[in-house]
């Protein structure tokens, strides 16, 4: 059975920087496009950034270009998300998720993991 298993969220002050890890197993990694989604208090859960299978292409939502970087590691069936310049407004659960063969989207997720939670204060 797949599982995705976030880590790296705490509580961090504006300016500062996080590392997000999403560590897969149960699935073949390399056949899985990657993502992060986050939800904050009371709003939707929307896309963060994606990566595709073989690590070639990513894809940043506006809020976070920039400041935010997605990459994967197969060989440690993980997948990170680098956070600079964090800012008050990027307090939320983080998501990671996985699709077959392409990156998810905020219409097709195939697994998602439970989440960690990143609080930045102002």
């Amino acid at each position: 059975q797949a599982q995705l298993v976030e880590s790296g969220g705490g509580l961090v002050q504006a300016g500062g920087s996080l590392r997000l890890s999403c560590a897969a197993s149960g699935l073949t990694f390399s056949s899985y496009g990657m993502a992060w989604f986050r939800q904050a208090p009371g709003k939707e859960r929307l896309f963060v950034a994606g990566i595709s299978r073989n690590g070639a292409s990513t894809y940043y939502a506006d809020s976070v270009k920039g400041r935010f970087t997605i990459l994967r590691v197969d060989g440690r069936n993980t997948v990170y998300l680098q956070m600079n310049s964090l800012k008050p407004e990027d307090t939320a659960v983080y998501y990671c998720a996985a699709r077959i063969a392409l990156a998810p989207t905020q219409d097709r997720v195939d697994y998602w993991g439970k989440g960690t939670l990143v609080t930045v204060s102002s």
